[in-house]
């Protein structure tokens, strides 16, 4: 009797200790791939900005190297517009958000988003000359299932669209998941988002847009809720609530000789 106790006893020491032995390689795993992890995920990011701005091709495999070359990062104070400083490469607006001290619910939250952070990282990107051909502008808002996040390019006048390019999501395949379908994304380059009084008019159209409707998109097919949810991303974020105070600034310099 004794002699099975002590066996069983030996039995969870073994156990125990490789539960320990285990826990510390699946520790100091997740240490050593933390670098690599942020390092894919920032090459990601980069990718989708190049896309966004129409340099993915140029760009090869040297996504690095071109993004160093063409975009520039800045961050900006949302409330005001202005530029204000920031590490950008580290920046994630979701974690911002869920910090009480950086972020702020907004008054009419149409986007889902529940809290937005104070700042935002904006891309500016740049031709040969170093002139501003493009400005990335990233988005996050509610879809079907789950926030879905990408990026808006917009010509100087940040109105005219070069992309709008969606990265990550959780939409139902061949549904809401459309927003990554080179033919909707093929539908967006050269529409306005603003009308003529400067307010906000691009719309997803359910059974598709007029031609010569320069505010108007065609919807995803069978996916109305993810197609409403892509409107309401892009009326907040080039709202007041988002970088409307930017936008109105970066136009004013820009018209006078200051960007």
């Amino acid at each position: 009797m004794a002699s099975n106790k002590e066996t069983f006893g030996k039995t969870l020491i073994f156990v125990f200790i490789v539960c320990l032995v285990c826990a510390a390689l699946v520790s100091i795993s997740a240490v050593g791939l933390k670098p690599l992890q942020t390092a894919n995920r920032l090459l990601d990011q980069q990718t989708k900005i190049l896309e966004a701005a129409g340099l993915l091709e140029q760009a090869g495999k040297d996504i690095k190297g071109t993004y160093g070359k063409y975009v520039e990062a800045k961050m900006i104070d949302l409330d005001s517009g202005e530029f204000v400083e920031g590490n950008t490469d580290m920046f994630d607006e979701r974690r911002d958000s869920r910090d009480m001290t950086k972020s702020s619910k907004p008054k009419n939250d149409i986007a889902g988003i529940n809290r937005r952070a104070d700042n935002a990282v904006i891309y500016l990107i740049k031709d040969d000359s170093g002139k501003i051909t493009t400005i990335v502008l990233p988005i996050i808002g509610s879809g079907l299932w789950d926030l879905m996040s990408g990026f808006v390019g917009l010509a100087p006048d940040l109105n005219t669209v070069r992309s709008v390019i969606y990265s990550e999501l959780k939409e139902t395949p061949g549904l809401g998941a459309e927003v990554l379908n080179p033919n909707w994304k093929a539908l967006w380059p050269g529409k306005k988002m603003f009308d003529e009084q400067n307010n906000i008019a691009i719309k997803l159209v359910k059974g598709g847009a007029k031609a010569g409707d320069v505010n108007g998109v065609d919807g995803l097919s069978g996916a109305t809720l993810t197609s409403n949810g892509v409107e309401n991303t892009l009326h907040f974020w080039l709202g007041e609530e988002g970088y409307g105070p930017f936008i109105t600034k970066f136009r004013t310099q820009l018209r006078d000789g200051g960007m």
